[in-house]
């Protein structure tokens, strides 16, 4: 005898399948949409529905966006572009409230290991969008890990012909943080980008 009946147990299949979700916290979820009442259940679908019907990727950036063009790209200068990894990096810079360019988001970065080359990732784009001419910054916000690092250089080297100044985010030592107990990549990045006082 299977121990969840089938809808519970397709339910539970159907979160697992979600980033960070395992059998315990599927279960949780599962149990929760059955206590639900219909017109919450109802809702919670709508809502996963009307994702799938109204978002789209923004022609020139490549964010989520609900319009042909999204409203950063629609209403902030082009000079200065902000490479990130996926939309939600772009949240993550959003929030901080600082930053007033626009964004490209490349949906991935170059990862042989897994078979993802630079065809497979909209470094292309950004060349056009670069080469327009209005752009006089590229910062690369990509991830400081070993993909992240290998996709910022390669496009870095791609843009450096093209006459704009490229960028890298800084690393270091966070705020609030102890030398002690510094990992040695981060300490060593920390004292080569260092900055006169």
């Amino acid at each position: 005898m299977d121990v969840f009946i089938e809808p519970i147990g397709r339910l539970m299949n159907e979160f697992s399948k979600l980033p960070g979700v395992g059998k315990k916290t599927a279960q949780r979820y599962a149990y929760r949409v059955v206590n639900m009442t219909e017109e919450e259940a109802r809702g919670f679908a709508e809502s996963i529905l009307d994702v799938k019907r109204k978002v789209r990727f923004c022609k020139v950036c490549g964010n989520f966006t609900e319009e042909e063009v999204c409203s950063v790209c629609h209403t902030r200068s082009a000079e200065q572009i902000c490479v990130v990894k996926e939309p939600k990096d772009v949240v993550a810079l959003e929030r901080l409230h600082a930053y007033k360019g626009v964004y490209h988001v490349l949906h991935g970065v170059i990862d042989p290991m897994n078979g993802v080359t630079p065809n497979d990732i909209r470094i292309r784009e950004l060349l056009d969008r670069v080469g327009s001419g209005t752009v006089k910054e590229v910062i690369m916000a990509t991830n400081p890990d070993v993909e992240g690092e290998a996709t910022a250089m390669y496009i870095a080297k791609l843009l450096k012909p093209l006459g704009v100044t490229v960028t890298r985010l800084s690393r270091g030592i966070p705020i609030g943080g102890e030398l002690e107990y510094t990992d040695e990549v981060t300490l060593e990045r920390a004292l080569v980008e260092r900055k006169e006082l």
